[in-house]
């Protein structure tokens, strides 16, 4: 039988799914060839990831493509499609949107992963005294780059005219961020020296972080709906199981960026903001 919070999880993935589809499809095709395009590559990056470094292993989902759950594939493709929707409304400089992309993706990460190994979704494999509760530093670089290089590539070819910006765009996006990320994991991984490893991934998001701050976004418009849909239905299915299973309390501690992540979430997409001039 399958076990009940992993089958809820893929069932709140594929209903996000359907969300970011139906939002694609009223935007026409190359936008549903964008979605699709992160889902085969929310996919490729986790094979590649698992045989690139053998760091972590995933538990039984009733749908898996070898050995990685289709919902995550899924769970990358929703979450970069919706976060695009928000950064594409601000007013910050195509080449920062990526940035900003990969940033609003971290703070769900900062929330769920903790609760995910508690409740056996995945596993690193070093107990859940290991680093950051249980999971390593080299995560959040790892779903830093993700992003980055995905919505890079997009961006790369997205605004040139005829099919090479709606049909090349996503090719362009896996390949870039196949690349971007097995090369970032390397460095991590492989040719960082151990005594820079937390300095160097604290020195990427802090710096990615920073940018975002001196270039100081705002809305030009009001983002689609779906842009905080997506990120807030995580938040709270990982709250509520988290809760009910009791992992948020292992330690207690773990509680407080849960909630931290959550109230920045719905601030980011929900806060009441001044109409723009003119």
């Amino acid at each position: 039988m399958p076990d009940p919070y992993f089958l809820t999880f893929e069932i709140i993935i594929l209903l996000s799914f359907l969300l970011c589809l139906r939002h694609a499809w009223q935007a026409g095709g190359p936008a549903v060839w964008q979605l699709l395009a992160g889902v085969i590559f929310g996919v490729l990056l986790e094979l590649a990831t698992i045989r690139q470094l053998h760091a972590y292993r995933y538990g039984r989902f009733v749908l898996m493509v070898f050995d990685v759950p289709l919902a995550i594939g899924l769970a990358w493709g929703n979450m970069i499609y919706a976060v695009r929707t928000f950064t594409d409304a601000t007013s910050l400089p195509e080449w920062a949107r990526p940035v900003l992309d990969a940033l609003l993706v971290l703070n769900v990460d900062l929330a769920i992963d903790v609760v995910a190994i508690r409740l056996g979704m995945w596993d690193w494999g070093q107990g859940l005294q290991f680093q950051y509760f249980g999971v390593p530093f080299a995560n959040y670089w790892a779903w830093f780059w993700v992003v980055f290089f995905f919505s890079a590539g997009l961006r790369l070819l997205r605004g040139r005219p005829g099919w090479v910006g709606s049909w090349l765009a996503p090719v362009s996006a896996m390949l870039v961020g196949l690349m971007g990320v097995i090369f970032t994991n390397a460095l991590i991984a492989f040719w960082v020296p151990r005594a820079f490893y937390e300095i160097t991934i604290l020195f990427a998001l802090l710096s990615a972080l920073a940018l975002i701050i001196f270039l100081r976004p705002r809305l030009l418009h009001s983002p689609h709906p779906l842009a905080g849909q997506v990120p807030l239905i995580s938040h709270l299915y990982f709250l509520a199981a988290g809760l009910l299973s009791g992992a948020l309390f292992q330690p207690a501690i773990l509680l407080l960026p849960g909630l931290l992540m959550f109230a920045l979430s719905i601030y980011i997409y929900h806060a009441p903001r001044p109409k723009p001039a003119g």
